[in-house]
């Protein structure tokens, strides 16, 4: 399970980037690198399903002990 989250995490921050690409310069990397078709759309898809998953470690963040 660490592994999925590191890989999710790590698209997460892919498409983190690529938005802030977007809001500060008006340039989209996805589409850059991979045109806009079929290949891209997966990418957004896959960015969106590892964004969902990563609203579950918010139920994660009260199980750590901090002393």
């Amino acid at each position: 399970m660490k592994g999925w989250n590191i890989v999710a995490l790590t698209i997460g921050i892919i498409g983190a980037i690529n938005w802030g690409l977007i809001g500060f310069f008006n340039f989209n990397l996805v589409e850059s690198l991979f045109g806009i078709g079929w290949l891209a759309r997966i990418i957004y898809a896959a960015v969106g399903l590892c964004g969902l998953y990563l609203l579950t470690f918010y139920r994660k963040t009260g199980e750590a002990s901090y002393e």
